[in-house]
C-alpha cells in the first residue's frame, strides 16, 4: 500500500506538472502572470490526479494484463 501512495504522489506530480505547464504555456503563453496562472491550474490539477492514478490505475494495469497475454 505504501508502495501505490507514494507511486500515486509521484506521479502525479510529474504528469500534473507537465501536463498543466504544457497548456498553460500553449493557451496563455509566457506572460508576466504565467507562473501565478500555471501554480493555481496546478494545485488544481495535482489532488485530482492523484485520486485518478490511485484509483483508476489498478484497473488500467489489469486492463492491459488482460490486453497483452
Amino acid at each position: 500500500m505504501k508502495k501505490r501512495i507514494a507511486f500515486a504522489l509521484i506521479m502525479g506530480i510529474i504528469t500534473t506538472g507537465i501536463i498543466s505547464f504544457t497548456m498553460i504555456s500553449i493557451n496563455v503563453g509566457f506572460t508576466p502572470s504565467f507562473l501565478k496562472i500555471w501554480l493555481r491550474s496546478w494545485s488544481i490539477a495535482y489532488p485530482l490526479g492523484i485520486i485518478i492514478i490511485f484509483f483508476i490505475g489498478p484497473l488500467v494495469q489489469k486492463l492491459v494484463g488482460r490486453l497483452v497475454e
